[in-house]
């Protein structure tokens, strides 16, 4: 299965940093322009709407309509699991419904002094069988860009 990484220091505390990180209005701010982001429904794991954090449970229904161009893709992720400990932080999204045949993203946060490393991994695998195996090595391409985007905003909001 095809993966995807990027890290980048943020000189900013763990806490500042993860909280952030896991609200929705987080995602909102850290969505590059270009994609074009509707959340269109948020409901935590009690079935509350908007909750304040993304526990385990949640699911987020957003579209996205890439540099507006064609119809908006929808996508549902719920939050798989979260946990917080001494010095790291991590939760997990995975698409339950959406473009891809398969997307789980992980964010983990490390600290480092009074400093935050932010780091996302996703495992996916892209649609449509073999021709999508075949585009596979060019999907990175992608993913670069907004996720490039995502860590210079995260920069940006607490540097």
């Amino acid at each position: 299965m095809p993966t995807y990484e990027r890290r980048t220091t943020v000189r900013a505390p763990l806490e500042e940093v993860w909280d952030f990180h896991s609200r929705v209005s987080g995602l909102e701010a850290l969505t590059p322009d270009w994609l074009d982001l509707r959340v269109e429904a948020v409901i935590g794991p009690d079935g509350e709407a908007d909750p304040d954090v993304l526990e385990p449970g949640s699911e987020v229904a957003l579209s996205i309509r890439p540099f507006g161009v064609g119809p908006r893709q929808h996508w549902t992720s719920v939050i798989t699991d979260r946990k917080r400990q001494d010095g790291t932080a991590y939760f997990r999204d995975e698409m339950v419904y959406g473009p891809f045949d398969h997307w789980i993203h992980t964010h983990t946060f490390y600290a480092d002094g009074d400093r935050t490393i932010l780091r996302d991994h996703v495992e996916y695998d892209l649609p449509l069988g073999p021709l999508g195996d075949a585009a596979s090595p060019f999907s990175p391409l992608g993913f670069e860009a907004m996720f490039r985007e995502r860590h210079r905003r995260t920069k940006a909001r607490f540097e």
